[in-house]
């Protein structure tokens, strides 16, 4: 994924966490208020944080972007976020010939000219995530520690960002 740079701190604090990870669970919910999720590939993060994919104008998802959830996760790194927002569809051909990589052909074989291709935007509100930054055996330690003196682990951060979406 492309990452701009973002246009405040909490933004910049999200590009970084999310940086290097190619795959997102999208989750939505449907009309029957089920939770529906499917994996998808950031093309890019723009200024004001927004994430841009391509879907299929045929998805069923393109009817439930009012609330939406974008899952990270590097389990090698011990960092999980959870970013919640909105989605749009754009069909604008320059932006969708910009964004447009080979590695979409698979889901799109007539390529970026296929009648059927959008851009979902992912719009964030709030993100909540887990880093835990030290090496696995620190964490390990950790751990070890924590079930002998039966307290709480401290490694890490958890937080939450708020008003992702006012920054734009």
């Amino acid at each position: 994924m492309k990452i701009e740079p973002q246009s405040s701190d909490e933004l910049t604090r999200l590009s970084k966490l999310v940086e290097g990870m190619s795959v997102a669970m999208m989750t939505t919910v449907d009309d029957d208020d089920a939770l529906v999720s499917r994996p998808m590939s950031p093309l890019e993060m723009d200024s004001h944080g927004a994430m841009w994919f391509f879907t299929d104008l045929r998805s069923e998802k393109i009817e439930h972007l009012r609330s939406v959830n974008l899952s990270f996760s590097d389990a090698d790194k011990s960092t999980y976020v959870s970013i919640s927002g909105r989605g749009e569809v754009h069909a604008e051909q320059a932006r969708i010939d910009q964004l447009w990589t080979p590695f979409a052909r698979p889901w799109f074989p007539d390529g970026k000219d296929s009648g059927n291709i959008a851009l979902l935007k992912f719009v964030p509100s709030t993100a909540e995530y887990w880093d835990a930054p030290h090496s696995k055996m620190v964490r390990m330690f950790a751990m070890a520690a924590s079930i002998v003196a039966s307290t709480p682990i401290g490694i890490g951060d958890h937080d939450t960002l708020t008003g992702l979406s006012a920054a734009r």
